[in-house]
Parts: structure tokens; sequence; C-alpha cells
């Protein structure tokens, strides 16, 4: 049977949001934009299943880029078997964070169904029900994001940056994206998971806005720098 996969457009927006640059370790900076991997995180949040995956292909950016700067108090370890409480006295940490504000996003995504059949690397990568479809996930996912309905509220890159979000049925009357051009740099694109779902890498490709637009290349291809 051949599968069709559906295009989602999601509206999101939010107060605050921070995309954290991996390679600054102490102080949090964020990308100009939001991230692939963010933009995934948010339509993961409204509805997902083993038997397909969300694969963003454009980012349009609606609002100015703004920033502002914050110090904030920070716990520099995490809880453990060995060590289950922390003293937050001893182990606090002032760290600045130069943070995006009032951001808006149109985030174009498929919605790509895997096959019962799908493999990776010989090794069977899921167990699905005999009767799913496309359509079903499709269903779904249409009736929760008309709702504004998630299993995890969704955010924007940090979870104390709440997004705000609506499903676009048509681009008809749509705010248009900002004119500006920027090349971007280096951008975290996502995590390559290997099969045993535990070991992953991180994967970047170089991002460019033209026009308030981005084009996300797909994680297949040559764009894709890990």
């Amino acid at each position: 049977m051949k599968y069709f996969n559906k295009e989602y457009t999601l509206e999101v927006w939010g107060e605050y949001a921070c995309f954290t640059r991996p390679e600054l370790k102490v102080e949090r900076v964020s990308y100009d934009v939001i991230t692939p991997s963010a933009a995934r995180a948010i339509f993961d949040a409204i509805f997902w299943k083993p038997a397909f995956k969300w694969e963003i292909i454009q980012i349009e950016v609606l609002n100015p880029i703004q920033w502002f700067s914050i110090r904030r108090n920070e716990v520099g370890c995490i809880a453990s078997e060995k060590k289950s409480q922390i003293f937050i006295e001893e182990n606090r940490q002032i760290r600045n964070s130069l943070m995006l504000k009032d951001v808006r996003y149109r985030i174009h995504a498929l919605q790509v169904f895997i096959p019962i059949d799908a493999r990776s690397q010989g090794t069977v990568i899921r167990q699905p029900d005999k009767n799913e479809s496309p359509a079903k996930y499709n269903a779904i996912f249409e009736r929760r994001a008309e709702k504004g309905q998630c299993f995890n509220q969704p955010y924007l890159g940090t979870r104390e940056c709440m997004a705000n979000f609506k499903l676009v049925a048509n681009d008809c009357n749509q705010p248009l994206p900002i004119r500006e051009s920027k090349d971007l740099g280096i951008m975290f694109y996502d995590w390559n998971y290997k099969p045993d779902g535990k070991n992953a890498e991180q994967m970047f490709f170089k991002a460019s806005m033209k026009e308030g637009v981005i084009n996300v290349p797909p994680k297949n291809s040559n764009e894709i720098l890990r």
C-alpha cells in the first residue's frame, strides 16, 4: 500500500524563548530563531505515536528578532540514587542568559507514516497495530490541534518558556514573514538515535533565512552535518 505524508502548519508564539546553542556550556545563548528540533518537539507534544514521525520542512519567522538578557539562579547538579537530596544554597549558580522575546513562527511539518515492515539496520523498530492507517493519525492530530489539546505543555526551547499554538488550515489571510534575510550559521538540527534507542549523535545544518523563511533539509540530505 502506498502512503502519502500529509503536511501540517502550526502558528506558534510565546513571550519568551531560548533555543540554546550547544557549543556554549556555561552561559545560555539562544539561536536567532527556533531550531528544527524545538519545532518538532511542539508537534510531538500535541500528538505522537511510534507509528509516525514529524519532519520539519519550513520555518517562517513572523515577528522581528528581539533579544534580552537575564540573570538566573540555577542548581549546579542533579539528583541521583547516590545523592537524593540537594541543598540549593550549596549548589546555587548564577548564570546569564541571552534569550528571545515576543517570538512568533509559522512551522510546516510532514507527518511521516512508518510502514509495518519498516526496519533500521536489520532491526524492527516497532510492532504496530494491524488496523492502523495514516488517515487515523491525521484525524487525531487535526482534532487535537484544532482544540488546542496537547499531551505535554509545548515550550520554546526551555520549559519555562511556554508556547501557544494554533492549527493553520490554509495560507490565505495569514501574516507575512518578516522581510529580513540573514545567514544563521551552523544550527542544531536534531538528534540521530541509534537502533538501541540509547545512544544518539547530534546533527547540524547550515541555516539561512531568506525574507523570513528558513527551508529545512531532510534528515538524509547531504546538507546535514554529523
